[in-house]
């Protein structure tokens, strides 16, 4: 099957990208290379250098695919803070030129990444797909306007589309986000910074993610579903267990809060097992281990 990738060449879309080629898929990865790595890109993937922020590109992209999974965007919470215009560009008009274009090509189903920002700040854990959407920050608006894009051409376009809203995923390639700061600067032996310090938060290895998105493109799966570990971590305890990992005598410094951050989210993954037969490990942080051997031998 032919498939595409926007953002294939991003920390998510890449892992993707690899276990869709494994799986014997066509893959397209279509990246414009702002986070991605050219050399992350599966060697037997065709890959397009490109912006989903322009319609051409995506349509030339999507031709003769049967499934898009759209994974590009302005993925950093903070990012979508400093530069607003590029957030809304790439993640609510770049949604919008992806749908037309698989709707054009008559791609078979789209598969939508959102995130747990979409969410906001939530009144109760776990958060089940069923909560109200109350964005606390630019970045989760963009999300929600993203997904009622993806359900608008559903229901006007007859385009099938599915809606998966991950927690923190973390693994081998991630960059700027909590744990691979927080392990880069323990195996320097310098501080890790925590804004705040009351943070609980859902980590869910890549390689989860990955197979959930695998499984969403079977017909007949419906969404949003929640993709993480079902597990709170507070992010005291995340720190003392990468210090444990890496044997550094850093401190953790508490910084004052960043406003638009959420400060706590656990999934409820249900629907993730039993719509798309996932069982997420028993130990959400078991995938910390690999982490820091690479970095070590690295």
């Amino acid at each position: 099957m032919r498939v595409l990738v926007t953002g294939g060449a991003g920390f998510i879309g890449s892992h993707l990208a690899h276990a869709l080629v494994e799986a014997g898929h066509d893959v397209v990865v279509l990246d414009n290379l702002r986070r991605g790595r050219r050399a992350a890109v599966p060697i037997a993937a065709e890959f397009i250098e490109g912006d989903i922020r322009h319609p051409d590109t995506v349509l030339t992209a999507t031709s003769g695919c049967e499934v898009v999974f759209h994974l590009a965007a302005q993925s950093n919470v903070m990012g979508a803070m400093d530069d607003v215009d590029y957030s809304f560009t790439s993640n609510v008009a770049g949604t919008l030129n992806v749908l037309h274009a698989a709707a054009e090509c008559g791609v078979r189903r789209v598969v939508f990444a959102s995130s747990r920002e979409a969410y906001g700040e939530p009144e109760q854990l776990p958060v089940s797909e069923d909560a109200p959407l109350v964005a606390r920050n630019l970045y989760g608006a963009s999300k929600i306007a993203a997904e009622a894009y993806c359900e608008a051409w559903r229901g006007t376009a007859g385009l099938d589309t599915v809606v998966l809203r991950f927690a923190n995923v973390y693994g081998p390639g991630d960059s700027g986000r909590v744990i691979p700061l927080w392990l880069a600067r323990a195996v320097r032996g310098e501080d890790l910074e925590l804004y705040g310090g009351a943070q609980v938060l859902d980590f869910v290895h890549v390689d989860v993610a990955v197979k959930a998105l695998i499984a969403a493109m079977k017909p007949g799966v419906q969404g949003p579903i929640n993709v993480g570990s079902g597990q709170g971590t507070a992010l005291r305890d995340l720190a003392a267990r990468i210090l444990a990992l890496t044997g550094a005598r850093s401190r953790l410094v508490l910084r004052p809060p960043r406003g638009p951050e959420v400060v706590r989210f656990v999934a409820d993954v249900r629907r993730m097992r039993s719509v798309l037969g996932i069982e997420p490990p028993a130990d959400s942080l078991a995938g910390l281990d690999a982490m820091v051997d690479d970095l070590v031998h690295s």
